[in-house]
């Protein structure tokens, strides 16, 4: 860090220390860290108000809109002045929104200036299309410049557009001197239109002060609607009539979403008078062995994953929401040794503590850890740490989220956990790569463990698309719908092996054990389809092709593989019993398949113990249909499979309308 890096770094410090503000983003603390500053601040989800007007393109707000953006700002500015800090570089870049883009803050102090009783400053700062006059003529100037900043911000709201643009700075300095700008839409009532330009007044002195801004009446209605609706928790009509939801029978859990006086609900204790869940989530295996409908607030899942022991999900809001047994002692929850076991095996939802203010688009789970990735394209990571495959550079444990810090400089768009490590990839296309590398998991040619992500080499010509782990593999799925695959390859699961067409393993040196890099698969046909979707197991895998056709290889102890007749083959086995469907999901469990066609079917087989396969025990080696507990067609959103248990969100497949 330069000395002026540095000045600049300390002197936002000292001006956000003095600043407690609804609108103004909240300074938490300071620390160095390897010779550098570091600011801890409030995050701000929604992106710059900069960002939010170039998103409207075209098409203007309206008057209640901008006025309610302008007080919020207005309210800072004043809190600012109020504390005798000039903010001296505000623009629409440096107002943040949340994530519902109707609260603002302003942030970045970094060029700010605390001045003494009726003190003028006197260096040029601050971005030149927001610049006042007096500073294009090296004039002292106060309060009153940002005043001028205040009414650009005002105008860009009302126009979409600068009040001052050129091609270069003397251009534009002619413009400011000259206060010329284009007139703002008819649609805006003439007082709006007074008040940018009293704020746009080429004499400092001739701007009103902040007070009597917020004296005007086009502004006291929305100043006053700050107080009443900022922060107020915002209801709506249910769209479905409020229905009793039916007790838990044996063997089935009938109800959905029930609330408790904790943050979450209780499958098996329903209450009438509950709005249901706008999707259902499903699980079984691990001694549930048919489906179990887990209780569900009134809200969308979207994308589900299942551990060793985690179940959790992402909901259409953002929301982080997990399931998990009762506690001890409670109803519901484990019991006593020789106590009578409960006929039905109960969970609780809950949302993540203290995710306010971060949404998260996607989570995956391994043994004991969770990973989840933001719509900003930030990997947080908690749980164990063993092996390193938190990425945190340690292999402590952490029992709230935390970011990623090696990963902030890249945009993750995708992210995968294996038993015991994590795949990354960046919107560049970039793959990053952590924690326990037995067999070559990792794929960066040796088999050594890493505690914060490694940047992994690909093979020339191949670009990831898609990431995907199991328990001691990875793959990557590329943008050429080929597969590149590294680790135990035990049984031929990743299709390593050379194999021709209509063949098996020529030599014993055909037969590959461990990868160690990412390598494209070998083993015909699965090395000349077009693959689209994939999964790995324990000790076996299964691809989709383009085609909507199955295919699986590695190991059929237990029928994983589907109705084959050699349960030694290595060679990649099209799974009949499946031409009926078009296959768009698969997943694989320890010694189980599972399948989802586009109409919402769910096939299974393999091994059927402790209820792996969610239905009876008949023609376990054959794919045979599970069936959900849904009153009217539903599709199937997101599965994952994990050890011996299965996790699923459905929803219906036609919105119904909503009444009149």
């Amino acid at each position: 860090m330069t000395k002026d890096e540095r000045l600049a770094a300390q002197n936002e410090c000292q001006g956000l220390k003095l600043l407690h503000h609804p609108h103004v983003i909240e300074y938490y603390e300071n620390f160095l860290e390897d010779k550098a500053l570091m600011i801890a601040m409030e995050y701000a989800p929604g992106g710059t108000l900069a960002e939010f007007i170039h998103k409207r393109g075209n098409s203007l707000l309206d008057e209640e809109t901008i006025l309610h953006f302008f007080a919020q700002i207005l309210l800072a500015l004043h809190h600012v002045h109020a504390k005798q800090i000039l903010h001296r570089d505000l623009k629409t870049q440096n107002i943040l929104l949340d994530k519902h883009h109707t609260v603002v803050k302003i942030g970045d102090f970094g060029i700010s200036k605390i001045l003494s009783s009726k003190s003028k400053a006197y260096t040029v700062v601050g971005t030149p299309c927001y610049i006042s006059p007096e500073l294009c003529e090296g004039k002292p100037y106060n309060q009153k410049s940002d005043i001028w900043a205040l009414g650009c911000v005002l105008y860009e709201l009302a126009s979409l557009k600068r009040a001052f643009e050129a091609a270069n700075l003397p251009a534009l300095v002619l413009k400011i001197m000259s206060g010329t700008f284009a007139p703002i839409s008819d649609r805006y009532s003439p007082e709006l239109r007074q008040l940018i330009l009293s704020l746009l007044n080429l004499d400092p002195s001739k701007r009103p002060q902040l007070n009597e801004i917020m004296a005007e009446a086009i502004c006291v209605r929305p100043l006053l609607n700050l107080y009443t609706d900022v922060g107020s928790v915002r209801m709506r009509r249910p769209e479905k009539p409020w229905t009793a939801v039916p007790p838990a029978t044996h063997g089935r859990a009938r109800g959905g979403a029930v609330a408790t006086r904790a943050r979450g609900c209780r499958a098996g204790s329903a209450r009438p008078g509950l709005p249901s869940a706008s999707s259902s989530i499903y699980t079984w295996g691990c001694g549930i062995t048919t489906p179990l409908r887990l209780p569900m607030l009134n809200t969308e899942v979207v994308q589900v994953s299942t551990g060793r022991t985690q179940k959790a999900g992402v909901t259409k809001s953002g929301r982080l929401v997990m399931w998990e047994p009762p506690p001890f002692g409670t109803p519901g929850g484990p019991s006593l040794p020789g106590a009578t076991e409960q006929l039905q095996p109960q969970f609780v939802c809950r949302f993540l503590e203290g995710q306010s203010g971060v949404t998260i688009k996607h989570v995956a789970c391994g043994d004991l850890f969770t990973a989840c990735l933001t719509d900003r394209g930030i990997v947080l990571t908690f749980g164990s740490g063993s092996s390193g495959c938190l990425g945190h550079g340690t292999f402590m444990d952490v029992s709230q989220p935390k970011i990623v810090e090696a990963l902030l400089g890249y945009e993750i768009t995708q992210a995968a956990c294996g038993a015991s490590h994590v795949l990354a990839m960046s919107s560049e296309g970039e793959v990053f790569t952590w924690g326990r590398g037995d067999n070559g998991r990792l794929g960066l040619g040796t088999q050594e463990s890493h505690s914060s992500p490694q940047l992994v080499p690909l093979p020339s010509g191949y670009e990831a698309q898609k990431v995907l782990c199991g328990i001691d593999a990875s793959m990557l799925l590329t943008s050429k719908n080929q597969i590149l695959a590294c680790g135990s390859n035990r049984y031929n699961k990743l299709g390593q092996d050379r194999i021709v067409p209509q063949g098996e393993p020529l030599t014993a040196a055909d037969q590959v054990e461990e990868v160690l890099v990412f390598s494209p698969v070998c083993s015909a046909p699965l090395s000349e389809e077009a693959i689209v979707g994939a999964d790995i197991g324990t000790a076996h895998s299964a691809a989709i092709t383009a085609t909507g056709q199955c295919y699986t290889v590695g190991s059929n102890q237990h029928g994983q593989l589907g109705p084959i007749s050699c349960r030694a083959s290595r060679a990649p086995y099209l799974v009949e019993g499946l031409q009926t469907i078009r296959v768009t999901m698969v997943g694989c469990g320890d010694a189980f398949t599972l399948v989802v066609g586009a109409d919402g079917e769910v096939y299974t087989w393999g091994k059927s113990a402790r209820g792996r396969l969610g239905r009876k025990e008949e023609e376990t080696r054959s794919p045979r249909p599970v069936q959900l507990e849904e009153g009217s067609p539903s599709l199937v959103v997101s599965v994952s499979c994990c050890h011996g248990s299965t996790l699923l969100t459905v929803k219906p497949a036609v919105e119904e309308s909503s009444p009149q």
